[in-house]
């Protein structure tokens, strides 16, 4: 009996030893990984959301494995909008510049309505239907040319090209006279007009012509578009004939902001008024002074000495004065404004034209004769009312206008 309970504790005290000893040996073997995983597991339902929101987070912020390293991808920057490459946006800045472009020309068409039923509507029926060129047909062409205002020595210039290539061609063809006299008036408008670069200050334009050509307006709009362009301007209101023109003056020089140097009184000398304004303009460190002068017929030999005098005292007040003499026109006088042109251009030596009511004539044609017999740019052209309907001009868009041409070559 003794020897039977002996058996039986010595088994259960091995048998407690092995089990024990598996215990330690299964603690030992157990993985670090397995560990912190059974140590991190949450016990309750906000641990779990914590523990849900640091997975997200680290899920996001871990850079992408497709194609690159986590030390091979770069902050990305912020975003700035949509990026075109280099080639789309070159052609998105030309198709822009070419819808600018043509709203302009068919603007320009517009205002040239008159002027081209009247010149090249009637050339281009004149040759509509005529596969060769007679001579009855050249002698309407003739008439055409001369009755649109071109003035006559003008309209012998052109006649003389086309008689020319006529001789010259195999075939006497009207669309090719059509290029032709397209080509020849783009030559005659395409006179040299270098820009303003207001290097010299005060730069001094002298606006000069008849009564109502539309001096005081024109000079209102410029000045308009000059500070619009960061300039700083003086008005000069030498018309000191009329109260009306200063008091005109002056709204304008409200309107746009710019110092308006008047008489002391009505009937005061005008160039004293222009020396005062160019003074003012010294002082402040203004940019541009354009003077106002009183329309006159350029036939009064007295009025037109008082111009001269005007630019003389001018040039005593600043060196290089008037920098731009510059004869306003109204476009609906026809051949009238190429005496005047000549007759100003004599007395003070123009260097610009502004043509003006284009968009109310038939006789806008005048423009290729002034360019073509007295070799004066025209800079500028007026065909509306608005304050940007006073346009720098350009030839070859006024040739394409003027023509009706689909695309348009000048800018």
């Amino acid at each position: 009996m003794g020897i039977a309970i002996t058996v039986v504790a010595v088994v259960v005290v091995v048998a407690l030893i092995i089990y024990f000893a598996r215990r330690g040996n299964d603690a030992a073997s157990s993985s670090p990984s397995d560990q912190s995983s059974t140590v991190a597991e949450p016990t309750d339902k906000g641990q779990k959301i914590v523990s849900a929101a640091a997975s997200e987070s680290s899920s996001q912020s871990a850079p992408s494995a497709i194609g690159a390293s986590a030390g091979d991808v770069p902050e990305e920057e912020p975003a700035e909008g949509v990026r075109l490459d280099e080639s789309e946006e070159k052609a998105a800045v030309q198709e822009i510049a070419a819808a600018r472009t043509e709203r302009k020309i068919q603007s320009l068409r517009q205002g040239l309505l008159r002027t081209r039923g009247f010149l090249t509507e009637k050339i281009t029926s004149l040759f509509k239907g005529h596969a060769e060129i007679d001579p009855e047909m050249l002698n309407r062409l003739e008439e055409t040319l001369i009755t649109s205002d071109i003035g006559a020595p003008t309209a012998e210039w052109l006649m003389g090209t086309v008689k020319r290539e006529l001789d010259a061609a195999s075939s006497k063809d009207g669309t090719a006279i059509q290029s032709l006299l397209k080509q020849e008036i783009r030559k005659a408008l395409a006179l040299p007009c270098p820009p303003w670069t207001f290097t010299q200050k005060p730069f001094v334009i002298m606006v000069v012509g008849v009564n109502g050509a539309g001096k005081t307006t024109t000079i209102g709009k410029l000045a308009s578009q000059l500070r619009e362009d960061g300039h700083q301007i003086v008005l000069a209101a030498a018309d000191t004939f009329r109260a009306a023109a200063v008091n005109q003056l002056e709204i304008w020089g409200r309107r746009t902001g710019c110092e308006v140097v008047k008489p002391v009184k009505e009937g005061a000398d005008p160039s004293s008024v222009v020396f005062d304004a160019i003074k003012k303009a010294i002082d402040d460190g203004a940019d541009v002074v354009i003077a106002d002068t009183a329309g006159r017929l350029h036939t009064q030999t007295p009025l037109m000495e008082e111009l001269k005098k005007i630019s003389r005292v001018a040039a005593k007040a600043t060196q290089g004065a008037p920098h731009e003499i510059l004869l306003v026109l109204d476009a609906t006088t026809g051949q009238n404004a190429l005496a005047q042109v000549r007759d100003f251009n004599e007395a003070l030596g123009l260097t610009g034209i502004a043509l003006t009511k284009l968009d109310g004539t038939a006789k806008g044609g005048v423009i290729i004769g002034i360019c073509h017999e007295y070799q004066i740019p025209v800079r500028y052209i007026g065909i509306g009312e608005a304050k940007d309907s006073l346009r720098a001009f350009h030839p070859d868009d006024f040739v394409d206008a003027l023509f009706d041409v689909d695309e348009p070559t000048g800018v």
